[in-house]
């Protein structure tokens, strides 16, 4: 279970920190939103229970997040309409043209000939 507790402060990072248990292992964690310039905390503040900060990778949103370019390049006609050409893989060697200029197909079997991608220059 994840508990998250929120103070309203604007452009503040979110902390997780996790319940610190009677062995020293890590219990159930929680969200605590504080400045960067605060120390850690030691102790839950509501109940008191001792508590450590947990190290995470850090979150990078906005249009660079994952789930933002999947969504942009999965857009086969916005892809063609940019200027950009994407395959996908058919098979075992073998990619289909789904957006942009250049052959249908790419093959393992049949090699392109040496001017296939001149217009990208």
């Amino acid at each position: 279970m994840r508990f998250r507790i929120c103070v309203k402060l604007l452009n503040m990072p979110t902390y997780v920190y996790e319940f610190v248990q009677e062995d020293g292992s890590g219990g159930e964690t929680f969200e605590f939103v504080q400045r960067i310039s605060d120390p850690p905390l030691t102790h839950h503040p509501e109940t008191g229970v001792p508590v450590r900060r947990v190290i995470q990778a850090p979150f990078i949103g906005g249009m660079w997040s994952d789930s933002s370019m999947k969504k942009r390049v999965s857009d086969d006609k916005k892809l063609d309409r940019l200027g950009f050409t994407k395959y996908v893989k058919a098979g075992d060697g073998y990619y289909e043209k789904r957006a942009g200029k250049g052959p249908d197909v790419i093959s393992k079997d049949a090699p392109l000939p040496g001017d296939t991608f001149k217009h990208l220059d």
